[in-house]
């Protein structure tokens, strides 16, 4: 039976996860990176200050703490696909329009200008040709059940 589900590449709530963890490993990697290097040249040359070792390692902290959280996300959305291929998928019940949605074909009117320009072609009497043929030729000849009899005048 083919998946009709929605695939999960177009899933932009997955999208979203694996976008936010990847900026959040880069601003961490980022933050972390720069203010240990500060920390470390500045201790090394002796000009280090109290803002640069006591908040850098704050700094330095967070850093570490968004690259968690980012490394934390990624697996996520890993696992998040990983149990999408496990999990079966319903079958999709096609349904019929109802009749009410169906397309209408209106057929063509006759207006009162063109009935008025056109009159209407007599309608032709169905008769029994036997029995007209027969009254044709024989006066006395009975009529059809289908032609009505006028009495004689």
């Amino acid at each position: 039976m083919p998946n009709t589900a929605p695939r999960l590449s177009r899933s932009i709530p997955l999208w979203v996860l694996v976008g936010g963890s990847v900026v959040a490993i880069g601003a961490g990697t980022y933050l972390l990176v720069d203010k240990l290097g500060t920390m470390a040249a500045t201790l090394t040359d002796g000009t280090a200050t109290g803002v640069e070792v006591y908040a850098g390692q704050i700094w330095a902290v967070l850093g570490a703490i968004l690259i968690g959280a980012g490394l934390i996300g990624l697996a996520l959305a890993l696992t998040v696909g990983a149990v999408r291929t496990l999990v079966p998928v319903a079958p999709v019940e096609v349904v019929e329009p109802p009749a009410w949605e169906d397309e209408v074909v209106v057929a063509e009117t006759t207006t009162v200008e063109s009935a008025v320009a056109e009159p209407a072609a007599p309608t032709p009497v169905v008769t029994d040709t036997a029995a007209a043929d027969a009254a044709a030729t024989d006066p006395e000849a009975p009529a059809s059940a289908t032609t009505p009899e006028t009495p004689a005048r």
